[in-house]
């Protein structure tokens, strides 16, 4: 357990972060999984895309990952 004051903010910072990073993560896989399911509707896939542009932007996941995976997408939808 930190003694600094600075150090403890920043644990407490880090614990925020990593439960929001885990949330939006999750609901970025999940909604993966149904943007590439056989049955998916083209408003499922615009909010996958939508999901992985914010996520890129935010630096939860690299840029180049967001590309692949749109990149996917749409080529399902093709």
């Amino acid at each position: 357990m930190p003694r600094i004051a600075s150090s403890k903010k920043n644990m407490r910072k880090s614990r925020a972060a990593t439960v929001r990073n885990r949330a939006q993560r999750s609901a970025l896989r999940t909604a993966l999984k149904k943007a590439t399911g056989s049955d998916s509707t083209p408003i499922e896939k615009v909010g996958a895309v939508r999901l992985l542009d914010r996520a890129a932007r935010k630096g939860l996941i690299h840029k180049n990952t967001a590309a692949r995976h749109k990149s996917r997408i749409a080529k399902a939808t093709a």
